[in-house]
């Protein structure tokens, strides 16, 4: 039986700001970073300045998206992902800002012009020296085959097109973030405990507009107090009948 108020939330909206983080991609086989298990309490992540001054560092960096590759590249979207790309395609929604690097949004058949991964994406790699874009797995197989930090045909730096700690976020990215939370009715964050920031500030800069604001997380959030209602689950196993009910 789907929970009633996220059932309301949904029905009642028609330019719902969908916020998520890892706990929807984990039920995908994505490794999580910050968990009790998560990939962070084994590797330290490499900063952006320590990727650019150091070799070693680099190979680091790259060794840990190595390590990974294969579970971010075999990685399908669950019904999760589904239940928000149905929400999108009835156009009820307002934009999909994600933490997550995954790219299993788009996967699921989000539109790209509806999702704003805030903090990059793995689907590709990116030239520091000329910013061109290319598919990431030449580079993988390159590293692995020589353990040297991959380079650009032009000589400059790869890294994938993540954010790195210490790397700003880009501006479009956090424009378009800013418009669709102006123009939100609700919000609806999934998978997250909103410790993030800036990327966190979004739910609740739309939430201080005093409009509906529902949190669907295992555990607890950093804005729990200030939603409208919490629910304490599994997204994967919460939201999709609520979409199912709210849609009929």
């Amino acid at each position: 039986m789907p929970d009633p108020r996220l059932v309301d939330l949904i029905r009642g909206s028609e330019k719902l700001l969908i916020f998520t983080g890892a706990g929807i991609s984990t039920g995908s086989g994505i490794p999580d970073f910050r968990g009790p298990q998560g990939v962070w309490k084994r590797r330290q992540p490499v900063y952006f300045d320590q990727f650019l001054a150091s070799e070693d560092k680099r190979i680091e960096y790259w060794d840990g998206k190595l390590e990974a590759w294969d579970a971010f590249r075999g990685a399908a979207p669950n019904p999760c992902h589904l239940s928000i790309a149905r929400l999108a395609q009835a156009g009820r929604v307002a934009a999909v800002i994600t933490q997550n690097i995954d790219g299993l949004h788009v996967k699921a058949g989000l539109g790209e012009d509806r999702v704003i991964e805030l903090h990059g994406t793995n689907a590709a790699t990116i030239c520091l020296t000329c910013a061109q874009r290319s598919d990431p797995a030449p580079a993988i197989d390159a590293f692995r085959g020589r353990r040297a930090a991959p380079r650009c045909a032009c000589g400059g730096l790869l890294k994938f097109a993540t954010i790195s700690f210490g790397q700003a976020l880009e501006p479009e990215a956090l424009a378009r973030a800013t418009e669709a939370t102006d123009a939100a009715d609700a919000v609806l964050a999934l998978g997250s405990t909103l410790s993030v920031h800036p990327a966190a500030t979004f739910p609740l800069m739309a939430a201080r507009r005093g409009v509906p604001y529902g949190i669907v997380n295992q555990g607890e959030t950093e804005q729990d107090g200030q939603a409208t209602f919490k629910i304490d689950g599994d997204v994967v196993a919460i939201v999709p009948e609520a979409v199912d009910a709210a849609l009929g």
